[in-house]
């Protein structure tokens, strides 16, 4: 066996790297020039690119020579695009086929109908929540109301009503000049406009020593301290009165003093009132009040009564 010649000279018995050899060169082995190193190989092997499908094929430069440069924006020999190969691809735009009507198999999903059921879902769950939210405040309410009606607020523990109260007031004795026991000069007119007795009438000549007014206080539920209020009308001058209570003189007089700052010599606009601790006994009670020495007793009385 020899390099270069391994036989007879078949395309699967040429040595491709014969002409690097002695004995390759003196069979007359040459370098490839398209084929192998020997002369009537079988050309088996391309360049990339090299085969050009319905073109003429392009000479390769010999051994040990450059093969000539392309010029930038001239046409490769070597490469051709598909479209200038025949049956190659299109060289203009295909456009597109409109679907066919109706919902065939390439029709894609129905978006539409799945918005539409997206928000119905959402719009019934918002419609719960909402109904939740509603019954819960009216059942607040109801209970927050029933609470309030079944359990008495401090208040109405704490205080009496008014009605109660009133009607307490009201059961306590009360009486105007009329029915006054009058004494030492007193008597009754209704000159002086502004008193509130039946009629206008009122107690006079209270200013002389000696005179006095008795009232008879029936229907005392109760043993204890009172207040015995005198409604009066002075000439803008403080007067005063002695008080005896069950024939006992009171610690404290009748203070008659012009507390609204009444013009001096005018009665109708002296009406006022004033008040004098009692303590008084259950049942009936005797209080007097009388002008006695040391007293300022220039006023006009009205009305009596004890709270």
């Amino acid at each position: 066996m020899t390099p270069g010649n391994n036989g007879a000279s078949t395309p699967e018995d040429d040595d491709p790297f014969g002409y690097l050899y002695a004995d390759g060169q003196a069979n007359g082995a040459q370098p490839p020039s398209g084929g192998y190193g020997y002369p009537g190989s079988v050309n088996r092997v391309r360049t990339v690119g090299q085969r050009q499908y319905g073109q003429p094929q392009a000479q390769t430069a010999p051994y040990g020579q450059v093969p000539q440069q392309q010029s930038y924006g001239q046409p490769n020999a070597h490469y051709a695009a598909p479209e200038t190969v025949p049956g190659g691809a299109p060289t203009t735009r295909q456009t597109p086929t409109a679907p066919p009507p109706g919902g065939g198999r390439g029709r894609g999903p129905n978006t539409k109908g799945l918005l539409i059921g997206a928000i119905a879902v959402v719009a019934a769950v918002v419609i719960g929540i909402g109904v939740a939210m509603i019954t819960g405040d009216s059942n607040d309410g109801k209970n927050k109301a029933a609470g309030a009606s079944s359990a008495p607020s401090a208040s109405q523990s704490a205080q009496p009503s008014q009605s109660a109260s009133s009607s307490t007031a009201a059961e306590l004795p009360k009486t105007d000049a009329k029915v006054l026991q009058l004494s030492g000069g007193a008597t009754t007119a209704s000159d002086v406009k502004g008193a509130k007795a039946d009629g206008g009438t009122y107690v006079t000549g209270f200013n002389t020593v000696g005179a006095s007014v008795t009232w008879t206080v029936n229907d005392i539920q109760k043993a204890g301290s009172y207040r015995l209020y005198v409604r009066y009308a002075i000439p803008g001058v403080d007067a005063n009165a002695t008080l005896t209570v069950n024939g006992k003189p009171n610690p404290q007089p009748v203070g008659m003093k012009n507390f609204i700052g009444s013009p001096n010599g005018d009665f109708e606009k002296g009406w006022q009132s004033t008040w004098a601790p009692v303590t008084l006994t259950k049942g009936t009670n005797t209080l007097t009040i009388s002008c006695g020495q040391g007293n300022q007793c220039n006023a006009l009385i009205d009305q009596l009564w004890v709270q």
